[in-house]
């Protein structure tokens, strides 16, 4: 009987116990696709239970701050309960209440504010945590992060039950739960670039991608099934969600191939990557001798691409992340065919935005697959997002079906080139051809991108809140200029890509000359 050598048996332990479990029970070694099967759904839920988490704010915004200045629509107010005993007031609360202090004049603003804490704490953290993910161990970070988002979200809604009308404490635990949620994005995104080389990589990654629709629908859904039982349970049941499924993280998630000593299957991973006629180094070179050090966060800033797609994320996620917080809010203070909709409705509704951003992520990352061009990609979808803006603040409220069709086209355009960008562009930045094949970049590299992405979708939201109080047509006025922007910031490499492109055409034109074809 052969012995087990001492690297299986250090490879074995270093392995999650639902790996170990697994193995166990099939009495084999799982293969190397099964490890990537793994990491797809394990990371595409994660990521999806982020989403949903956040997105539970949006939903829960109309019925804390029923009023709209804009509009006139009015609720019916009924401000008596203030007066009363809190023993007597504790469970008083109806959808048409809304809920102190955000049911005053200044509750849109208030709303706001919380928003900027929550994506202000988010943006700072996203870059501790890329720092801290390319010198630590992704899984525990994962759970850690997901686990406290939990802990924070489900906080917030303790505060219904808890009668708390602390303006400050619904800030500082958005604060906090912000700092948590940072870690998910930077850590998602290594370990699956850990697992995936370019090959495919924008089909992949925009298939993947679809969590993040995904985690918003379901936030939706969730919190608006919730919320006429209370809003406090739209918060708490989407903060258990996502603590579950960290210690799911905690149990499955193998966070790359050498990590848990499996070897890399002769793939894309080591396919060489081309640039022009030359062929540079692989995307991820695995070395055993080769000691890896994590790349610095200036080092990372100065990678070629790094900041042009980092600058267009801030406003390409300004318009995303303003949809994301706002868009319920809108809809329920629109009159559609002359008739408003319900909080509920309204957020139900809104789910037709992040549909079509699944169906945008999958076709930017094809199509940049297709025609290996990610900028052009991009700028092209940014640039059709402002038409597509226009026309639904025009006229999404001619009719029910109109708003739902302007509404799919106009997220699958904002959400297309945020999505390409997040995930695909960042991996590849990460294992860019300057870094010599490093690979303990990627954390740092997605970070810096999605962080300064972050910084725009922390103003948008903010700005809507003061800004929608006196008119929303100047809300879709700024959004489209930041659609404009980005496409804009992109204007070099695009250039770049398009000559590269006209190059490629003219070389294989005279290859074919000189081969003997007849020319006519």
């Amino acid at each position: 009987m052969g012995t087990i050598s001492e690297s299986e048996v250090e490879s074995s332990c270093s392995k999650p116990l639902g790996i170990q479990f697994l193995e166990l029970i099939r009495r084999r070694k799982l293969s190397y696709k099964a490890f990537q099967a793994i990491v797809l759904f394990v990371t595409f839920f994660a990521y999806a239970s982020y989403h949903a988490a956040r997105k539970t704010t949006s939903v829960v915004k109309s019925a804390l701050d029923p009023q709209s200045s804009d509009t006139g629509l009015k609720f019916p107010l009924r401000m008596s309960y203030l007066n009363e005993p809190a023993e007597n007031r504790k469970f008083s609360w109806l959808l048409s209440d809304g809920w102190a202090p955000f049911n005053g004049s200044d509750g849109t603003a208030l709303l706001g504010d919380i928003d900027l804490a929550f994506l202000s704490a988010y943006a700072i953290g996203m870059y501790f945590s890329g720092h801290l993910g390319d010198r630590m161990n992704l899984r525990i970070l994962l759970t850690v992060g997901m686990v406290g988002t939990g802990l924070f979200t489900s906080f917030f809604g303790v505060g219904y039950w808890a009668n708390v009308h602390s303006f400050y404490y619904y800030l500082i635990l958005q604060m906090l739960a912000g700092l948590f949620q940072s870690t998910g994005w930077p850590s998602v995104v290594a370990v699956v670039g850990n697992w995936f080389g370019k090959k495919k990589r924008g089909l992949i990654m925009g298939i993947w991608n679809a969590h993040t629709s995904i985690g918003n629908i379901t936030g939706s859904l969730v919190a608006s099934a919730l919320l006429s039982y209370g809003w406090g349970w739209s918060f708490v049941v989407p903060g258990l969600i996502i603590a579950f499924i960290g210690m799911v993280v905690f149990l499955l998630l193998p966070v790359s191939p050498d990590t848990i000593g499996v070897d890399r299957e002769e793939d894309e991973l080591h396919s060489p990557k081309k640039s022009g006629d030359k062929v540079s180094e692989p995307l991820l070179r695995s070395d055993p001798e080769l000691k890896e050090e994590a790349v610095g966060f200036l080092e990372a800033w100065k990678i070629p691409g790094v900041a042009p797609f980092a600058f267009c994320l801030f406003f390409a996620k300004l318009v995303a992340y303003t949809f994301l917080y706002w868009l319920p809010f809108y809809i329920s203070h629109t009159a559609i065919e002359g008739k408003y909709l319900s909080s509920t409705a309204a957020g139900n509704l809104s789910t037709v935005f992040d549909i079509g951003g699944v169906l945008g992520g999958i076709l930017a990352g094809h199509i940049s697959d297709h025609l290996n061009a990610r900028a052009i990609t991009a700028a092209s979808f940014m640039y059709c997002a402002i038409p597509a803006l226009f026309f639904y603040r025009c006229y999404g409220h001619v009719s029910l079906a109109i708003n739902i069709a302007l509404m799919f086209i106009t997220g699958m355009f904002v959400n297309g080139p945020y999505a390409l960008i997040t995930t695909a562009v960042s991996a590849d930045l990460g294992t860019h051809s300057s870094l010599k094949g490093n690979s303990r970049a990627l954390a740092t590299v997605t970070a810096i991108i999605d962080g300064t992405g972050s910084v725009g979708a922390a103003i948008g939201p903010v700005l809507t809140g003061y800004i929608s109080a006196k008119s929303w047509t100047a809300v879709f006025t700024m959004l489209m200029a930041a659609a404009l922007v980005a496409g804009l910031l992109l204007t070099r490499l695009v250039v770049t890509e398009v000559a590269a492109k006209i190059s490629e055409s003219r070389s294989e034109g005279g290859s074919i000359s000189s081969s003997g074809e007849l020319d006519v």
